[in-house]
């Protein structure tokens, strides 16, 4: 449960703003996710999250004017919530945590990689479409590398 639950502050992180800890735990309620001030203190230092002007961001963002900008990179993303990429011919199936296949996905459009032709995102699994078998097994090497 807290595992879903630190991926659900990182979903909304990346999402939306979240300004203090009672907008946070409403956010987070709204997805399930009933917690204590302690409990949610308790998260927000485990994830080792920052307090800014803007509300709370996650670890290494950088604070640009640029809105695309605000969102962390693939390598960030799929250290944090990529589980396991499986290659079926051109295509490949990324697990992820729950509740972190869109983000990822967005995030592995925006890299706009040349082997990929497009995405489709549930909820805890992407499947990334490529052009052929070989484009596939690239990317599959470079996405495993990110995931560590």
């Amino acid at each position: 449960m807290k595992q879903q639950r630190h991926s659900a502050i990182r979903e909304l992180l990346v999402k939306t703003a979240v300004t203090n800890q009672d907008e946070l735990r409403k956010k987070l309620a709204g997805r399930g996710f009933h917690v204590t001030q302690a409990t949610l203190s308790r998260d927000i230092r485990e994830l080792n999250l920052s307090k800014g002007p803007t509300g709370y961001s996650l670890p290494n963002a950088v604070a640009v004017d640029d809105e695309e900008d605000m969102f962390p990179g693939i390598k960030e993303l799929l250290s944090s919530f990529g589980l396991q990429v499986k290659q079926a011919m051109n295509l490949l199936v990324l697990v992820t945590t729950t509740s972190s296949a869109q983000p990822v996905a967005a995030a592995i459009d925006y890299e706009a990689w040349s082997e990929v032709i497009g995405t489709i995102a549930g909820d805890d699994t992407v499947l990334v479409i490529c052009a052929d078998d070989k484009q596939a097994a690239t990317l599959k090497t470079r996405m495993e590398g990110f995931i560590g």
